[in-house]
């Protein structure tokens, strides 16, 4: 009997999704609540398990296509068993098919002759650009190797191909012109001007559809911009403090938690003490009223396999280093994988984002609607400072504070930033509370 594959409920709100990567092709076994296709929403990517143990016998929806909340998306034949392949694999086929493709019936990559696509699981996805370009160094798509979400076969992949010696002497030996009869030569004329040389390298575009994750992050960035008054403020903090702390506590601290102390724990707690000083930065705006909350849920700025997301330290006030530093350690594992749940994503009352680790000195970050303010940090790195009347050689921070100037006045913006460094200056500062 066969059993529909449904898009579960994903989320409120959400009434579409997007087909990400088939887990399972036509003709292959499953297990039941093993998972079956990656769909992607606006929020997070999410795997669909099997309702039933059989054998995936028809897949009604491709990846990339967009389906309805509800929608079957494919058959499961229940208690089947796994078809045998009708076919030999790919590369005995290929090895009895003739050497070269006629003018006449010209075969696109990744198809059969007259049109009929090959089904199962050694079909290879290309790109319509990487098409044209395998097309013309005279490329099968098995001779390529896709690293590509899937496995799909880029324009980068069939460039990286032909620049190597194999490929480059596939494509010299396709674009070679037949030998010419020997004639006697034209009488001489006078020798037109050279003609600059074809640059090195063809050029391609491709056009690919906008996840609904990263089209979801373009609207709110777009609509931070538009509805609210952001303005940011900046600061410094000296490094030093923390660092040697860090170093000094760095092995008993991963011996007892099993994870490494880092410095976002550090700024996670420093900014529940400040939010705790300057409630502005921690409310909303709700209508024509402000919303002041006593729950501080700290959104980390991850990055994640589809882009970036934000998941949520809910009451990080009660929260201890280890256990900060355990979870943000999780969520970044998950995101790399897409395994982000919708649930860890929402609310958030404050925000950080550390675009010092990908190497940024400065910058401003955008707020996440409808909160009120978010933490910029950036790269670490030795300047010179005065100390004391003396020039001397610290470890620096760049801070920057992106508020909403509707809800929070420039010396309240000013003055939690300035706590910030304090905090991080003086670490003992957070546990005495001064």
């Amino acid at each position: 009997m066969a059993v529909e594959l449904v898009v579960p409920e994903v989320g409120e709100s959400i009434t579409e999704v997007q087909i990400g990567r088939w887990l399972k092709q036509e003709g292959e076994p499953v297990q039941v609540d093993h998972g079956v296709v990656e769909i992607e929403s606006d929020k997070a990517t999410l795997e669909v398990p099997a309702p039933v143990t059989g054998v995936i016998a028809q897949v009604l929806k491709k990846a990339g296509e967009t389906a309805r909340v509800g929608e079957v998306i494919a058959y499961i034949e229940e208690g089947a068993a796994a078809a045998e392949p009708s076919s030999p694999p790919r590369e005995e086929t290929r090895s009895q098919e003739p050497p070269a493709q006629t003018p006449e019936e010209p075969v696109a990559a990744g198809e059969r002759p007259g049109g009929a696509e090959k089904p199962g699981p050694d079909d290879v996805f290309v790109m319509p650009a990487a098409r044209r370009a395998m097309e013309q160094a005279g490329l099968e798509p098995s001779e390529v190797t896709g690293t590509g979400p899937g496995g799909r076969i880029l324009k980068e992949d069939v460039l990286r191909h032909l620049k190597s010696g194999e490929g480059a002497g596939r494509a010299a030996a396709a674009v070679e012109p037949p030998p010419q009869p020997v004639t006697e030569p034209p009488p001489p004329r006078e020798q037109a001007p050279a003609q600059p040389s074809a640059p090195a390298g063809a050029r391609f575009e491709e056009e690919v559809p906008m996840s609904p994750m990263r089209a979801t992050i373009a609207r709110r960035l777009v609509e931070a911009q538009q509805t609210a008054a952001l303005l940011t403020t900046f600061n410094e903090a000296d490094m030093s403090a923390v660092i040697a702390l860090r170093s000094r506590l760095r092995e008993p601290f991963e011996k007892k938690y099993g994870v490494k102390l880092g410095f976002m724990s550090f700024f996670v707690k420093a900014a529940v003490d400040a939010l705790k000083q300057f409630p502005a930065v921690n409310a909303e705006i709700r209508g024509d009223s402000i919303v002041y909350r006593n729950y501080y849920d700290i959104g980390i700025a991850v990055g994640g396999g589809k882009g970036l997301v934000v998941p949520v330290l809910r009451n990080a006030e009660l929260m201890s280093f280890a256990e900060i530093e355990q979870a943000i350690a999780d969520f970044a594992a998950r995101a790399r994988e897409n395994r982000i749940a919708l649930e860890e994503l929402k609310g958030g009352t404050f925000s950080i984002s550390n675009g010092g680790i990908y190497g940024s000195l400065l910058s401003t970050p955008i707020v996440n609607p409808p909160q009120s303010g978010i933490l910029g940090l950036h790269a670490i790195q030795d300047r010179p400072v005065a100390v004391d009347g003396q020039v001397v050689i610290r470890p620096m921070m760049y801070l920057a504070l992106t508020y909403d100037h509707r809800i929070v006045d420039g010396r309240e913006a000013v003055s939690f930033l300035r706590r910030i460094k304090e905090c991080i200056e003086s670490p003992e500062r957070m546990l005495l509370e001064i």
